[in-house]
C-alpha cells in the first residue's frame, strides 16, 4: 500500500470505489463523444462499455453498503440477545 502524501489523508477504500465508478462513467462518455466526433464507431462502443462498467461498479457499491447495514443490524441483535 502506498503512503499518503504529507498533509493529505489516505483515501478511504469506500470513497475510492465510488470515485472509480464515476471516473469510468466520465471516461466512457468522453470516449463516446470523441468517437462521434471522429466518426470512429469502435471508440464509441468502447466508451459505451466503459460507461456501463462504471454504472455496474456503482450498483455493486450500493449493494455492498446495504449488505454492510444488514450485517450491522444482525450484530446489534446478537449483542442484545
Amino acid at each position: 500500500m502506498t503512503a499518503a502524501r504529507p498533509g493529505y489523508p489516505e483515501p478511504e477504500p469506500k470513497r475510492k470505489a465510488q470515485t472509480m465508478g464515476i471516473l469510468d462513467k466520465l471516461t466512457g462518455r468522453a470516449k463516446q463523444a470523441a468517437g462521434d466526433l471522429a466518426g470512429d464507431s469502435g471508440l464509441h462502443r468502447q466508451g459505451k462499455r466503459e460507461e456501463r462498467k462504471g454504472e455496474k461498479k456503482e450498483q455493486l457499491d450500493h449493494a455492498q453498503d446495504k449488505a454492510a447495514e444488514k450485517a450491522e443490524e444482525v450484530a446489534d441483535l446478537e449483542r442484545k440477545t
